[in-house]
């Protein structure tokens, strides 16, 4: 005899067997996402080396990251100095969006996670270092901590913004992107902000114009830390052409 329908009961089963199928599969995505969150990755922070945090957040412009970090992370192939360890930190675990696009997971989450004592601070421009971020309490903050114990604290491009909100160029020379160096004027009247040079080295601070000048004001450290030699050295192997006294720059001598 055919059956001309099929049996409720079997439907029933079969919507059964398929929606249990879907809770496993989002059981499954769920301990699988929270695998992830557990095996956080943390790069080694060998000994003996400068460690050296590069602050990001969403709209953090590619080249004001990616030139200092490629200088820096390259010093571990010179022989005979104290090379850089480079990390990446930020107010948060999930992916940081660059401006351009590029997804980046921060390496230390600055808010909760146990940092390494920071030497040098690279603060790159982000897409709002010129509005909503100085209003970041937390990150300002962040900023004026690791100052007091930091050799050295850059900043490329509009990142100046925020190492003068966080009051540490006061009493300093200073430069920023050549196009937001009135714009920072006004913002900032009482600090000294210089134009016509693409960074200025004061203390323990060095701000540069940005952009692919992010590189030079990256090597001019090198050269200050290890030598003329390493930094040309460096500069070669990216196919760059370095003699400081061709780039425009301000050294303040106290």
């Amino acid at each position: 005899m055919k059956l001309k329908y099929i049996p409720f009961i079997f439907i029933v089963l079969l919507i059964f067997l398929g929606c249990k199928n879907q809770n496993n599969k989002e059981l499954e995505q769920h301990i699988s996402e929270e695998k992830i969150k557990q095996e956080k990755y943390v790069p080694v922070i060998e000994p003996n080396r400068y460690n050296v945090a590069f602050l990001i957040m969403d709209g953090v412009f590619n080249t004001e990251l990616t030139a200092p970090f490629d200088i820096f992370q390259h010093t571990i192939f010179r022989d005979s100095i104290k090379p850089m360890n480079v990390f990446t930190v930020a107010n948060t675990d999930n992916a940081i969006v660059t401006f351009e696009g590029m997804r980046i997971l921060p390496d230390f989450n600055y808010l909760k996670d146990e940092l390494p004592k920071i030497d040098i601070l690279v603060v790159p421009s982000a897409e709002h270092h010129l509005d909503s971020d100085l209003e970041d309490k937390a990150m300002i903050d962040f900023v004026k901590r690791v100052d007091k114990n930091a050799q050295f604290i850059t900043s490329h491009c509009d990142g100046a913004f925020v190492l003068a909100q966080a009051g540490l160029l006061y009493n300093k020379v200073s430069t920023t992107f050549p196009s937001d160096i009135d714009t920072m004027r006004e913002r900032f009247p009482n600090l000294d902000i210089r134009k016509e040079v693409l960074f200025v080295h004061d203390g323990k601070y060095i701000t540069s114009a940005g952009g692919a000048k992010s590189f030079e004001a990256a090597l001019y450290l090198c050269e200050f830390l290890y030598g003329k030699e390493i930094a040309q050295s460096l500069a070669g192997g990216l196919v760059i052409d370095w003699e400081l006294e061709d780039v425009p720059h301000l050294i303040i001598e106290k």
